[in-house]
Formats: C-alpha cells, sequence, structure tokens
C-alpha cells in the first residue's frame, strides 16, 4: 500500500519496475522468434480433371428400402412388405440377382420419422452382415 508522510526521515514511496521489464523482454524476444520463422509449404501434385469418367465409377442400380410406421412397415422400391423376414428375402434376392458382386449395389434407406428406430437397426444390421458398402440414409432437413 502506498502511503503519503509528512516526516523528513521516511522515503518516498516508489513502484519498482524491474519485473515489468523482464516481462516486456520476453515479449519482445517471443515477438522476434516467431516473426521470422519460415512458413512451411508441402507440394501437393493435384491431378487434371479429364473428359473421361473415371474407371472406378460404376453405374450402380439404386435400391431404396423405406421404413415407415404404418401397418406395411417396410417398402422395397414399390413393394411393401408386413413382415420382416418378406423384406429380408426379396431385398437378398434383389441384390444376389445381379451379376456384379454385393458391394457394388447401392442401397438408399428413408425412413419416416415416426418409424421405431428397432426397424432402421434391422435393415442396416442386415445389410452390414452381407458387406454392402455404398449405403445411404435419407434424411430431410426440419422445417
Amino acid at each position: 500500500m502506498i502511503r503519503a508522510s509528512t516526516s523528513a526521515n521516511e522515503e518516498i514511496p516508489t513502484l519498482e519496475l524491474t519485473p515489468l521489464i523482464d516481462i516486456v523482454f520476453i515479449v519482445i524476444v517471443f515477438l522476434l522468434i516467431t516473426a521470422n520463422a519460415p512458413l512451411l509449404k508441402l507440394p501437393v501434385d493435384i491431378p487434371q480433371a479429364t473428359e473421361n469418367p473415371s474407371a472406378d465409377v460404376v453405374s450402380n442400380e439404386t435400391l431404396v428400402v423405406t421404413v415407415a410406421s404404418d401397418e406395411s412397415q417396410w417398402a422395397l422400391d414399390d413393394t411393401q412388405f408386413e413382415r420382416w423376414d418378406d423384406l429380408k428375402t426379396a431385398l437378398l434376392t434383389r441384390i444376389q440377382s445381379k451379376q456384379s458382386p454385393l458391394s457394388s449395389h447401392s442401397i438408399s434407406i428413408a425412413t419416416d420419422n415416426s418409424a421405431t428406430a428397432e426397424s432402421l437397426v434391422k435393415v442396416m444390421s442386415l445389410l452390414n452382415e452381407h458387406q454392402l458398402k455404398d449405403v445411404q440414409i435419407l434424411m430431410r432437413q426440419p422445417e
């Protein structure tokens, strides 16, 4: 605490500037070191676009599996199914009837917002068991 005194024997209070000078020098050294740091660059080769589509892209048939909340819980494209076993059989028959391998099929899952999570998990589990990789879940933005 700084006190004002009237006696001649007491010293005039002063502020200690040594810690302030130490901090200023540390900040100056930090700024000098970081200001001269070279920017690191990594060369990246970006391939040029070609007019021909990639050979990896294959036009696949997209199967749409719908999970609903009414009595016909599932649908495969336009065919509705009330029982899980019927949908499972139809989906596996549809996938295996193609000449291409199973992993080349594209499947979209559309769910009703009042559908049960159990129905969706059953479909996803079946697709996972048969190692289908190209699966999308269709979602709608809230209004």
